[in-house]
């Protein structure tokens, strides 16, 4: 059980259910809950999730629509999700969260922050244009 999230928060929006971890018969990683648990305890603010697990179906849409959707999303992996931000306070007490609880994969835009823990991709810090 998380502290700081209902499992429904990390849906996609065609999969109902989808949020849960997998050993619940969800799609999200247990290890990636936790740990952005921790992080929203850390940052002491709210984390808004925009984005959580992707369908492959829902993230092909996102792409067709325009979006940058990676084909090879973290998002679809459940490892991933996009935080809204309103403000650099925000943004940055998000960011610190994420760095004190071992995220190091991050993407930082202008409106939200991207948080991922994919293996299978190089450690990075990155911004959108």
């Amino acid at each position: 059980m998380l502290n700081y999230f209902n499992y429904s928060e990390f849906d996609s929006p065609d999969e109902i259910g989808s949020g849960m971890p997998k050993d619940k018969g969800g799609k999200m990683d247990k290890e990636f809950l936790y740990k952005l648990d921790e992080a929203r305890m850390y940052a002491q603010t709210p984390f808004k999730i925009t984005s959580g697990y992707r369908s492959e179906a829902y993230n092909d849409d996102l792409r067709k629509r325009g979006y940058k959707a990676s084909k090879n999303s973290s998002h679809c992996k459940g490892v991933a999700v996009d935080i809204a931000v309103n403000s650099g306070l925000q943004r940055s007490a998000i960011v610190v969260g994420l760095i004190k609880a071992g995220f190091t994969r991050l993407g930082i835009a202008k409106t939200f922050v991207h948080v991922d823990l994919d293996k299978e991709k190089q450690q990075s810090i990155w911004l959108y244009a």
